[in-house]
């Protein structure tokens, strides 16, 4: 066979055979064997090579392939690394900026000497006072006290009044008003209150006749023999509670069904704190997941070992009539994941709340939620020592104990964290105090009026814990003290003065400007509290 000529070929790349010319196809010999024989090996070389040159362009295809994810792939790094490159430039201007804006709040400016009254024949006016005995303090129209601000104590409380009716207090945005401007007198109309209180069954702390000179100790001795046996009894439970834990962990090695189940729920539990969010509405479903895990350890479905509660309350309780769990025992795998919710509601104040304040509210809703629930309480009574025993520990200050920071005892009775060999951080114990102490604000300063649930830590407990740091004596005040009492009072002033009226206002004017002018080693944490108090007064109109 003759191939044809190249001027007759055709000029595509993958041209097919060349055509042979007429008088081959008409020859007499295209029949015969020898001729079939030819076109055969024809064809099979035609397929070999267009066999071969589709091998050929499909590994062109796949190397180009395989270089255009590899250039992908290199871009999308370089876009992560982009973008880490960007996150750390904003962390670090974010930085810079909260380092500025803290030397900005430590920074004070000295106030003008006090101008001389003008002379009045008129009788100053005074507010009632609260308890009946000694004499009454006396606040002028632009809200500071005529008289030195009397100590504020943890004696037994008289009932709350519904309508307080100081003459001449400041007007408080408590529920929504504006304030008046600044420089101009603010005063209320005679007997409008300060703020609308609501008849409850919380008690206000008495503030009694005797009053704090400047340059006198305060008397703390009233304060301390009442709250040393409920500290210890806090440091007791906390102890059972770690023996509790310990024995789950015996139980678990007997018992196949707790032990598939109990690592579950604490994982669980722990998830579902760990997202809760500060919107309203938003954590039903993780408020659901707690209950019915508490709830399913309640029920006795899971085998555990029942152990007496009253080793984790710190009253005597007897049986109740109506109480949901009268017995003398309960689940200790009950009491295990109270304890675990109280340690993780704890943690998520001391990771979150330092820096972010308002994250503790919704944290401080469900804690109030879940220890008020009747289904939970034992004999009538609720359970939330486990939590107070945790906070007893985690930052005694709230619970009166002081202390030199400078030496080794005092920082153990502050609640100073070890890290390792030595102590931790000034910073990581200055931001771990705050958390807690907001986060004890969020627990105790709920409003349970319109709640068919006993409030389970009330208002009244953080008068008391206020009172205990208020009255410590002046040689004996520590830089934990001034910023657990600042995390108290910051971004919950309103609320206080919205439980408390004008007692709270006369408890602001002690904490924020007396108790930080009486510190004898002035530290960053007594300037905080002064700077606090310059921004109730441009914030809410409130001039202590």
């Amino acid at each position: 066979m003759t191939g044809s000529s190249p001027a007759t070929r055709r000029s595509r790349q993958w041209s097919s055979p060349s055509r042979s010319r007429l008088s081959d196809i008409l020859a007499e010999n295209r029949h015969t064997e020898l001729s079939h024989q030819d076109a055969l090996a024809a064809a099979q070389a035609e397929h070999e090579r267009v066999r071969d040159a589709a091998i050929r362009v499909f590994k062109d295809h796949e190397l180009k392939e395989e270089h255009r994810r590899l250039q992908e792939r290199e871009e999308v790094i370089i876009q992560q690394q982009r973008r880490e490159e960007d996150r750390i430039r904003n962390e670090e201007r974010l930085r810079a900026e909260e380092e500025r804006l803290r030397a900005l709040k430590l920074k004070t400016v000295p106030k003008l000497p006090p101008e001389e009254p003008p002379v009045s024949s008129a009788k100053p006016t005074s507010t009632p006072q609260l308890n009946g005995s000694g004499p009454s303090n006396s606040v002028t129209a632009t809200g500071s006290l005529n008289k030195p601000v009397p100590v504020l104590t943890t004696e037994k409380e008289p009932p709350i009044a519904s309508q307080p009716s100081p003459s001449n207090v400041p007007i408080l945005p408590v529920n929504g008003t504006k304030p008046a401007p600044l420089g101009q007198a603010q005063s209320l109309p005679q007997g409008q209150p300060i703020a609308p209180i609501k008849p409850s069954s919380f008690a206000i702390p008495s503030i009694t006749g005797s009053f704090l000179k400047p340059t006198t100790s305060p008397n703390a001795s009233s304060v301390a023999p009442a709250s040393k046996p409920q500290v210890d009894q806090y440091v007791v439970i906390h102890q059972n509670l770690k023996k509790l834990r310990a024995s789950l962990a015996e139980q678990a090695k007997t018992l196949p069904p707790l032990k598939a189940r109990m690592g579950d729920m604490r994982r669980e539990l722990r998830k579902s704190l760990g997202q809760i969010v500060a919107e309203k509405g938003a954590n039903k479903k993780q408020i659901t997941t707690i209950q019915r895990l508490l709830e399913e350890s309640l029920s006795g479905s899971i085998p555990s070992a029942m152990v007496d509660p009253s080793q984790y309350v710190i009253d005597e309780r007897g049986p109740m009539e109506g109480a949901l769990h009268n017995e003398a025992q309960l689940p200790s795998l009950f009491l295990y994941l109270l304890n675990i919710f109280a340690k993780t509601i704890i943690n998520q104040f001391i990771n979150e709340c330092g820096a972010q304040p308002k994250a503790a509210d919704p944290l401080g809703v469900i804690a109030a939620q879940i220890f008020s629930n009747k289904f939970y309480h034992w004999r009538g009574k609720t359970l939330v020592d486990i939590l107070m025993a945790k906070y007893r520990v985690a930052c005694p200050v709230l619970f009166g104990c002081h202390g030199s920071e400078s030496t080794e005892q005092g920082r153990a009775r502050l609640g100073w964290r070890r890290d390792g060999a030595g102590w931790a951080p000034e910073q990581q114990h200055i931001d771990r105090m705050k958390g807690l102490a907001v986060g004890y604000a969020a627990i105790s300063l709920r409003d349970f009026s319109r709640s068919p649930n006993t409030n389970p830590w009330p208002p009244s407990k953080y008068w008391t814990s206020l009172a205990k740091v208020v009255n410590t004596p002046p040689a004996e005040i520590s830089n934990t003290q001034c910023v657990v009492l600042r995390g108290m009072i910051e971004i919950y002033e309103e609320r206080f003065i919205y439980f408390y009226g004008s007692a709270a206002i006369a408890a602001l004017r002690l904490a924020l400007v007396d108790f930080p002018n009486k510190v004898q080693a002035k530290t960053p944490g007594t300037s905080g509290l002064q700077v606090l108090a310059q921004m109730l007064k441009r914030d809410i109109g409130l001039e202590l």
